[in-house]
């Protein structure tokens, strides 16, 4: 059997490249439009925090200051409470910074709260009230034990926007049912408790 020559090798070479190179060139244009193809897009998409604010009308001082309190002694007064809040949200009331005193003070000293509308920190002219917030009858030392906004009382539900409510809180230092010796074993004592409201975003 012959062998191939030397030119021979060189024509087959030759004939062959032209084949590769179209064989080469038609993958790549099946490789490149082989297939449809469809592209969407939904843009902007952001993510922000809401905000919530509340304030009262209370120029920052205290609602009761009772320097000499005698038995039987009461006092009501209004607070105007204003809720601003990017979404619907709950305002709760709750006692902090509860003073006792070793005489117990804090046993007779009850509080009632209401809400409504009307009236201010100024006044409580116009009010009206609407809902009960802490009933009448409670000692400042149950109310110690609501020290949270999970165990707050109140549950004033607000929209999104600016909206406001007024709360009256009476006072009575109630001494019913002591004797004369209890009475007197109460002078000089000294308690105290601050009401705090929280709106929480719902």
């Amino acid at each position: 059997m012959k062998k191939p020559t030397v030119r021979a090798g060189r024509i087959a070479v030759a004939a062959a490249t032209p084949v590769a190179v179209l064989v080469a060139g038609a993958l790549v244009w099946q490789s490149s439009y082989a297939a449809f193809s469809g592209t969407t897009r939904n843009s902007g998409n952001d993510w922000a925090t809401g905000a919530v604010s509340l304030t009262d009308d209370d120029a920052g001082t205290a609602r009761f200051q009772v320097p000499a309190m005698v038995p039987m002694q009461s006092d009501t007064k209004c607070i105007k409470v204003t809720a601003n809040a990017s979404g619907p949200g709950t305002v709760k009331g709750y006692a902090v910074n509860p003073v006792t005193s070793p005489q117990g003070l804090e046993k007779y000293v009850e509080v009632e709260v209401t809400s409504g509308t009307g009236g201010g920190f100024g006044s409580c002219t116009g009010y009206v009230s609407e809902n009960p917030v802490i009933p009448a009858g409670t000692s400042l030392e149950l109310l110690a034990g609501f020290d949270d906004y999970a165990s707050g009382a109140g549950g004033w539900v607000v929209g999104a926007g600016t909206s406001s409510r007024t709360y009256q809180i009476t006072w009575t230092f109630d001494t019913t049912g002591l004797n004369q010796a209890q009475v007197d074993q109460l002078q000089g004592a000294h308690t105290g408790i601050d009401f705090q409201r929280e709106l929480q975003s719902n």
